[in-house]
C-alpha cells in the first residue's frame, strides 16, 4: 500500500468536485486503498483552509459536515512525529509543512497539484512528486 501525504490544495480539490482525481483519491484513502500520512499541523491546515467562507461557498458544507470529514479523515490517517525541520526547501513557506511530513514519515509519494514547487526537494528526498492523477494510475480502484 502506497503511504502519501497529500497537499491541502488535493484535499480542497477532493471536496469540491465529486469528479476529480483529487475527489477519487481521496476515495482511495477511505477504501485504504491509500495509507494517508499527516502530522497535526498539517491536518490543522486542511481544516483551516476547508472552513474558509470561499471554499464553503463552492463545495457548500456546513461546518458539521466539514467536521465530520475530518473526523473520518482523522481516523484514517497515520500520524506523523517531526524529528527534524528540513527549513528552507522551496519557496513557498507554506509548502514546508507537506514537505515536512512525507521527509519525516518517509512517505512514498507527496500528492500535489503544484508538482514545480516540490520537484527539487522530492528529488532530493527520494520521495515521488505525483499529481492526483499520477497517483491514482499506481493504485487500484
Amino acid at each position: 500500500m502506497l503511504r502519501v501525504v497529500l497537499d491541502t490544495s488535493v484535499v480542497v480539490a477532493g471536496l469540491r468536485s465529486r469528479l476529480g482525481a483529487a475527489n477519487a483519491v481521496l476515495s482511495r484513502v477511505a477504501r485504504r486503498r491509500v495509507r494517508l500520512l499527516a502530522t497535526p499541523p498539517l491536518f490543522m491546515e486542511y481544516e483551516e483552509v476547508l472552513k474558509r467562507p470561499e471554499h464553503r461557498l463552492y463545495h457548500g458544507l456546513g461546518l458539521e459536515e466539514i467536521d465530520e470529514f475530518l473526523a473520518e479523515l482523522a481516523a484514517l490517517v497515520e500520524p506523523v512525529e517531526i524529528h527534524f525541520q528540513w527549513r528552507p526547501q522551496g519557496h513557498d513557506p507554506s509548502d514546508e509543512m507537506v514537505l515536512e511530513a512525507a521527509v519525516n514519515s518517509s512517505a512514498d509519494a507527496l500528492v500535489t497539484y503544484n508538482v514545480e514547487d516540490f520537484a527539487a526537494a522530492g528529488a532530493r528526498f527520494n520521495i515521488a512528486v505525483l499529481r492526483p492523477a499520477e497517483l491514482l494510475r499506481k493504485v487500484k480502484p
